[in-house]
């Protein structure tokens, strides 16, 4: 809990760095926040644990299953700021206990559109290289949001890609360098793959992957609604599967005329360092295949040493190469590929 204040703080969150400090607290007296965590003591770290546990409180709050706590939260209208939050927290935890102890059992759900603003720089490296449409496949897709990039729109150091009335916008800061801004491109096929895929026209999908951005985080809660409300517009498949089961098929043939990328954001985490040489030797023996009219893109944002990195593979050849640092939702990047 300790370690997620800091995360927490990292991202701007002032009431969940207040209600963690709390809760750790709580933990540590045999509290209520204690009765819920018991037995999870085992949970690896990059299960992120503490954020299970905000957003099953969240999505009650959402559900408007806690009335007093939902005074606080501004998700739905609250004041964070107001004395008071700790004991409706406390409350609703031990309220709601049994509750609690099922849906922290439900995995992070984030699906965060922002991350596009660091992956487009990939896509249209990928476009201006090839001079071909894409073909999108994406691996832990969540709810696929990410799939539609290209229907957003994106404001980057001063710079502007995509259709400027499309209703989710994404605003990022440019450190420095600059990306192919000025590049176009279209998708022809995309799909993607999750072990538990969220459905964008579920009610309850939705409080799910609402639930995991921090109750005070509205600009981030606004654009992610926008982001599923599109979604329902625009049909893309994610199929329940395991990624090594999943993407096999989906590069048995690549296709002419068209650049195949299979993409990821912040996914190696949560992939055994087994199933991590796994896909890479699923790619690189697709990328044998490949040839300079049915090209092979691997993208990737993953964390790196301080921020996270954005890493593009191109076969034929298999060249790798560094295009960019940025934060974990997107922002901040630091374009660095010439």
């Amino acid at each position: 809990m300790r370690v997620h204040v800091q995360w927490c703080r990292q991202i701007g969150s002032r009431l969940y760095v207040a209600l963690l400090k709390q809760v750790a607290v709580d933990v540590e007296s045999g509290g209520p926040c204690w009765t819920v965590l018991e037995g999870r003591e085992a949970d690896p770290l990059e299960s992120a644990l503490p954020l299970r546990f905000m957003g099953a409180v969240h999505k009650l709050v959402l559900q408007g299953q806690a009335p007093a706590l939902a005074r606080y939260y501004p998700s739905v209208g609250g004041e964070a700021e107001s004395d008071g939050v700790w004991t409706a927290f406390r409350d609703a935890v031990e309220e709601h206990t049994a509750t609690l102890r099922k849906l922290v059992l439900c995995p992070v759900q984030t699906n965060e559109v922002g991350r596009c603003a660091a992956l487009l720089g990939g896509f249209l490296s990928v476009a201006k290289r090839t001079e071909l449409p894409l073909r999108l496949f994406e691996i832990g897709s969540s709810a696929g949001l990410n799939l539609r990039w290209d229907h957003y729109r994106y404001e980057i150091g001063g710079m502007g890609w995509g259709n400027p009335n499309s209703s989710v916008q994404i605003k990022s800061t440019l450190l420095g360098g600059q990306p192919p801004m000025n590049v176009s491109t279209r998708v022809v096929e995309r799909g993607g793959c999750d072990t538990n895929p969220l459905d964008p026209c579920s009610a309850e999908d939705r409080f799910v992957i609402m639930s995991f951005v921090p109750a005070d985080q509205i600009d981030r809660l606004e654009r992610l609604s926008r982001a599923l409300d599109l979604a329902q517009e625009l049909p893309v498949p994610v199929a329940r599967s395991d990624a090594l089961e999943w993407l096999p098929a989906r590069l048995d043939t690549l296709s002419p005329g068209a650049a195949t990328v299979v993409f990821h954001s912040l996914v190696m985490q949560y992939l055994s360092e087994a199933n991590r040489t796994q896909l890479r030797r699923v790619l690189e023996t697709a990328g044998l295949r490949a040839t300079n009219d049915a090209p092979l893109a691997w993208l990737r944002m993953e964390h790196g040493k301080d921020q996270t990195e954005v890493r593009v593979s191109f076969w034929p050849g298999g060249a790798e190469c560094l295009l960019a640092t940025a934060g974990n939702h997107g922002q901040h990047q630091r374009w660095l590929a010439s």
